[in-house]
């Protein structure tokens, strides 16, 4: 089987800085004083995903499962290590993220499509699939600052599985919506892990875990503490965080 995503020797630190001085006198008074810390997120991570593979990254908050999340769709860049993927990825990682306020839910799905790669053309074919699946009706004439969290989640998610991308990258937005979008959202995730796409998802809802994924991935203060078949994982998991 081949690789969809290779991550070799991966660490991702970020540099916190405390008591920046907020004024110009602070600044020339106190200019050799910045305290910065540097923590590290991720450390030194190796990890290979199969194409068809549906993998969850499971953690408590803080383990460092959105950073490698973001990784993967190159958002931020490692600290040292490489990350490469082979095919096209789209990625739902924050509500909203990609959407223009202003635009209405149509004129985003073109805006948020072409950022996927896909021409007019291509959006011309789709945009009434993904407005159906949307269900979003009559506001997808409306500016998407009026939407609430459920309906970006829904608008986003519609263009996320309609650019035919070979890896789907989703970060816990599932969580928002009402249960019937939810359930409809986990069958269609079903559809694409019987269509051989490649799906890492980050959530905390291990039912989902155990009956949707084929792997899951135990993320522990920025290390891998375990990588196996779900039910087992999630098993261990449960013995230390639940």
């Amino acid at each position: 089987m081949e690789n969809a995503i290779e991550i070799k020797k991966v660490t991702k630190s970020f540099k916190l800085f405390y008591d920046k001085p907020s004024t110009l006198k602070e600044r020339l008074v106190f200019w050799n004083h910045k305290k910065a810390d540097v923590r590290v997120v991720l450390d030194n991570i190796d990890l290979t995903i199969k194409k068809g593979e549906t993998v969850a990254l499971i953690g408590v908050n803080g383990s460092g499962k959105s950073t490698l999340l973001k990784l993967m769709t190159k958002i931020i860049y490692p600290t040292s290590g490489k990350i490469k993927t082979y095919g096209k990825l789209t990625s739902l990682l924050e509500l909203g993220a990609g959407f223009h306020p202003d635009f209405t839910g149509r004129e985003n799905i073109y805006f948020n499509a072409s950022i996927f790669g896909l021409t007019k053309k291509e959006i011309d074919k789709r945009i009434d699939d993904i407005i159906e699946f949307s269900e979003l009706g009559e506001f997808i004439e409306s500016p998407v600052r009026t939407y609430s969290s459920g309906m970006y989640m829904r608008l986003a998610f519609s263009v996320a599985i309609n650019v035919d991308a070979e890896i789907l990258l989703i970060d816990e937005i599932l969580a928002v919506g009402d249960q019937h979008f939810q359930d409809k959202c986990f069958n269609k995730l079903m559809e694409l892990k019987n269509s051989d796409k490649t799906i890492v998802i980050v959530t905390h809802d291990l039912d989902s875990v155990k009956n949707l994924c084929s792997r899951a991935i135990w993320l522990y203060d920025g290390k891998i503490k375990m990588d196996g078949k779900p039910n087992k994982v999630v098993e261990e998991y449960l013995k230390v965080c639940g």
